[in-house]
């Protein structure tokens, strides 16, 4: 498969399972701020491991991911329904702080320019 279609087939399913948890009634996935990092499909279509993270931390995005592997065969149904493909992967959800740790960063950096600008007489 040309690497173009599979670049857009990634980003379909990411699109689409936006929409679908936005739809989940597991309090584990919707009671957080849960956010898509990261799809990646193999090259057959096989398997897609999604990595999902949370602004509350990385032990919050464990709890939503038990949440979402137990949603797992209904989230593929429901993207097979969504989406015009011919073999629907096989889900895997893993956790990640990205969200919290580019929050860090973020904060840092705004310290480190509130100190710059402190330093300076006006």
């Amino acid at each position: 498969m040309p690497s173009h279609k599979l670049d857009r087939t990634t980003e379909d399913i990411r699109r689409e399972l936006t929409a679908i948890f936005r739809e989940l009634k597991d309090p584990r996935v919707t009671n957080t701020l849960l956010s898509i990092v990261r799809v990646e499909v193999s090259r057959d279509l096989s398997y897609c491991t999604v990595y999902v993270s949370d602004m509350e931390g990385l032990e919050r995005a464990q709890r939503a991911v038990k949440g979402l592997m137990s949603a797992a065969g209904f989230i593929r149904h429901e993207l097979g329904q969504r989406l015009p493909l011919r073999h629907v992967p096989a889900l895997t959800f893993k956790a990640t702080d990205s969200i919290e740790y580019s929050a860090n960063i973020a904060r840092i950096l705004d310290d480190l320019k509130e100190d710059k600008h402190g330093d300076k007489p006006e």
